[in-house]
C-alpha cells in the first residue's frame, strides 16, 4: 500500500521556515535617528496639570483657601540670635565643676557624690521618718491583731464553763437518783434465764446505764464545786 502523506505538510513546512530564526534578529535593521530639536528637556516628563478655568457666562470662579504662591508674609519682628546668645554666655553663671576624688599616684579620679562618701540622703527633710505605707501597714497589722484577739476572747466566754449553784446541783442529784431507782427497777425485773441473744444485750445496757449513773452520782456528792461546759 502507499504510504500516508497529509495534506496539510506543504503548509506545516511554510510555518517552520517561517518563523525558524527569529530568535537570531536584533531589531529592526535600520532604526530612525532622533531629531535634535526633540532633546530632553527638564520637567518633561511630570504631568501637567488642565489650564485654570476663566469666569464664564458671569460666573465667579471660587478663591483658594490656600494662599497664592506669590504671597509673601511680612516679616516685622527680626531677631539677632547671635547677640543674644553671646549675652547670655556673658550674663550666665560658670557651671561649677564636679567633685571628684584621687586615690592613687596615677591619678585615677573617680566622681565623688555617686561614690557613697558624701552624706547625700541624711540632708533630706524626711530622712529618718517612716514611711507612710509602713505606718499604714503597721496600723492594719494592728487593727487585724485587736480583731483576733476580741474574737478569741468571745469564743473563750462562749465556750466558758458554768459553775452550778448549791440548788441546780441538788436537783441535778435527785434526778439522777429518781433515774437510777427506775433503772434498777427495770434490771430487777428482768428474768433469771437470760437465754435469748435479745436479753442479753438489754440486760448488758441496764448495767452500762447503772454504773454511768453511780459514777455520776459519786462526783457530784465528792465534789463541792461543780464546773458544766456549754456545748
Amino acid at each position: 500500500p502507499l504510504r500516508y502523506i497529509s495534506k496539510f505538510r506543504t503548509y506545516v513546512k511554510q510555518e517552520a521556515e517561517k518563523n525558524k530564526y527569529q530568535w537570531k534578529t536584533m531589531g529592526p535593521a535600520k532604526v530612525a535617528v532622533p531629531s535634535p530639536n526633540d532633546f530632553l528637556q527638564k520637567r518633561s516628563k511630570e504631568p501637567k496639570l488642565a489650564p485654570r478655568k476663566k469666569e464664564q457666562d458671569g460666573k465667579k470662579v471660587l478663591a483658594l483657601s490656600v494662599p497664592q504662591r506669590t504671597y509673601h508674609p511680612v516679616i516685622r519682628i527680626k531677631k539677632n540670635f547671635i547677640n543674644k546668645n553671646a549675652l547670655a554666655v556673658i550674663r550666665g553663671v560658670p557651671k561649677k565643676p564636679r567633685p571628684f576624688c584621687v586615690d592613687s599616684r596615677q591619678g585615677d579620679k573617680y566622681l565623688l557624690e555617686p561614690s557613697g562618701l558624701v552624706p547625700k540622703y541624711i540632708k533630706k527633710k524626711n530622712y529618718g521618718a517612716t514611711p507612710k505605707y509602713v505606718t499604714r501597714r503597721n496600723e492594719e497589722i494592728k487593727k487585724e491583731e485587736e480583731e483576733y484577739e476580741a474574737s478569741v476572747v468571745e469564743q473563750l466566754k462562749e465556750r466558758a464553763m458554768k459553775h452550778l449553784s448549791d440548788e441546780e446541783k441538788t436537783s441535778v442529784l435527785q434526778a439522777l437518783k429518781k433515774k437510777w431507782e427506775e433503772t434498777n427497777r427495770e434490771f430487777q425485773c428482768l428474768p433469771v434465764q437470760t437465754d435469748t441473744r435479745y436479753k442479753r444485750m438489754h440486760k448488758e445496757k441496764l448495767e452500762l446505764k447503772l454504773k454511768q449513773l453511780e459514777h455520776d452520782i459519786e462526783a457530784l456528792e465528792k465534789h463541792k464545786g461543780v464546773y458544766i461546759a456549754n456545748e
